[in-house]
């Protein structure tokens, strides 16, 4: 068994439960709404010596 990655309880393995790696539907919709409100973020990979605002300024005419 893994803990659950929102509350830390128990989870079961992925064949033995149709929420997995959640404990409960609960769980993976409170995740899913995380994602939804951009609580988490993939850090974008910019050129070198650049910030992501300066590449957005030079696509714009």
């Amino acid at each position: 068994m893994r803990a659950c990655p929102s509350c830390g309880r128990p989870a079961e393995t992925r064949g033995e439960a149709p929420h997995a790696p959640f404990c409960s539907a609960r769980c993976r919709l409170i995740d899913l709404g995380s994602w939804l409100d951009e609580a988490y973020r993939i850090p974008a990979e910019t050129a070198e010596g650049t910030t992501p605002g300066e590449l957005d300024a030079r696509d714009e005419p």
